[in-house]
């Protein structure tokens, strides 16, 4: 028995199928039969899309925390100051 070669379905075409799914008009393995999908996959897309459905609205929308560069410049360059001073220390022959 030889494996079938992974296949990767389009984001299209995964909405789709997920869409289906929740109608209910098939059952899963009628919906896996026609789209040539295991019916584990299609509940997963399904679950993705109900998780993932109010974000398309703008709710629950997880925003990426603001980045004050001004700190982490300043933080670079007393680094950079610490290691130049280190280096120094270092390369000084001791009497």
């Amino acid at each position: 028995m030889s494996k079938r070669p992974r296949r990767n379905h389009s984001p299209t075409f995964k909405a789709k199928v997920a869409l289906a799914a929740l109608k209910g008009e098939k059952t899963l393995a009628e919906l896996a039969q026609e789209f040539d999908v295991h019916p584990n996959q299609i509940s997963d897309w399904r679950n993705q899309l109900l998780e993932r459905a109010a974000s398309v609205f703008g709710g629950d929308a997880k925003t990426e925390p603001t980045i004050d560069l001004k700190a982490l410049h300043a933080k670079i360059g007393q680094q950079a100051l610490e290691i130049d001073f280190l280096a120094g220390l270092a390369q000084t022959p001791e009497s």
